[in-house]
């Protein structure tokens, strides 16, 4: 039988079998986090997630989707926020709220991105008015932490 087959075992070993195939047999354990899965290593340590396995998060999400819509509203793809809501079949105000997303300073993007925003810091203290400049973004959420 082809395949892979997980069963726990105690150690490693190599089983060879007689046409020459080997058989090999590695402790792991798979244990779920927060919904993703994680792959734990006989002496403990977590295996390093491979790029394209690690899910974006929600702010990540957030982002995208108004970079993306921004990108439509630009190419005249469609003419409207109200136009690309209906299509997208979305409430006006949350694509308006997205689209405020594109505005932030390129430094919070990038916490945005390589998930250092603090955990405080959420989506909706981001997307809802966002101040014009780029300083009073930062001191807001700066604010946000001492609330």
């Amino acid at each position: 039988m082809n395949g892979i087959r997980i069963r726990r075992t105690a150690a490693p070993d190599v089983i060879t079998a007689s046409d020459g195939r080997l058989t090999l047999s590695v402790p792991i354990q798979i244990k779920r986090r927060s919904g993703r899965k994680l792959v734990t290593l006989p002496n403990g340590e977590a295996a390093q997630p491979r790029p394209w396995d690690v899910a974006a998060t929600p702010m990540q999400l957030a982002l995208a989707r108004g970079h993306h819509w921004l990108a439509m509203l630009e190419s005249g793809e469609a003419k409207s926020i109200t136009e690309l809501a209906a299509r997208e079949k979305i409430d006006n105000s949350y694509m308006c709220r997205m689209l405020n997303l594109t505005t932030l300073a390129p430094d919070i993007v990038a916490a945005i991105l390589d998930e250092t925003m603090p955990q405080r810091v959420t989506v909706h203290e981001l997307a809802i008015s966002p101040p014009v400049l780029w300083e009073e973004q930062r001191s807001r959420i700066d604010v946000v932490g001492e609330e």
